[in-house]
């Protein structure tokens, strides 16, 4: 199990890390996710986002560590992270990977599209969907999950693999428990508005 709570003191007002125990090992072994049972590694995934995340208030942390516990964690990703939500578009939030478009307009690529139509988009090839924003080239399947407080958008949890297919209804069902553990840790309007 994930142990995120255990720190010690550096300098004054400064915590750092003293052992993430589980992380290092789960980070090597990442690429051995597709022979567990997938559902029981989402599950152990939600529980050490809720260990990482449950303690801490602060939105860009939260979400800066969310980001890289699925990169580290999820086997064949080349990007991870959030769009937020603000005054109508979306707009680059904490992520893994190479650098990102910083503005999505609603309703335009794979993220805008997930807001528009509410729910979760999964693109087995980018290069056959429509209107495909291309931020890296590398990127050949898509997952994306939006992120709601109540009844309205806040996010998107966006994920990029190079591999065609990367992403099926196991991912899917994973990754939109993932975001709502996530979810109940920010303070939405703080950041979104």
């Amino acid at each position: 199990m994930f142990n995120a709570h255990v720190f010690v003191k550096k300098a004054p007002g400064i915590q750092v890390p003293f052992q993430l125990e589980g992380f290092t090992t789960a980070c090597r072994k990442k690429h051995q996710v597709m022979q567990m049972n997938r559902p029981s590694f989402y599950e152990e995934l939600n529980q050490d986002l809720a260990a990482l995340i449950g303690g801490e208030t602060d939105a860009i942390a939260n979400l800066a560590n969310a980001s890289a516990l699925l990169f580290n964690r999820l086997p064949d990703l080349n990007w991870a992270g959030f769009y937020l939500l603000k005054g109508g578009e979306l707009v680059l939030g904490p992520f893994h990977g190479k650098p990102a478009c910083i503005r999505i307009a609603v309703g335009k690529g794979v993220c805008g599209t997930a807001v528009a139509k509410r729910r979760t988009i999964v693109v087995p090839d980018v290069h056959k969907f429509e209107g495909h924003i291309v931020c890296d080239p590398d990127s050949r399947s898509e997952i994306v999950v939006p992120i709601f407080s109540g009844q309205k958008v806040r996010a998107v949890l966006d994920l990029d693999s190079p591999i065609i297919n990367r992403f099926d209804a196991v991912d899917q069902r994973g990754l939109e428990q993932f975001v709502q553990v996530l979810a109940a840790h920010i303070p939405w309007d703080e950041i979104t508005g």
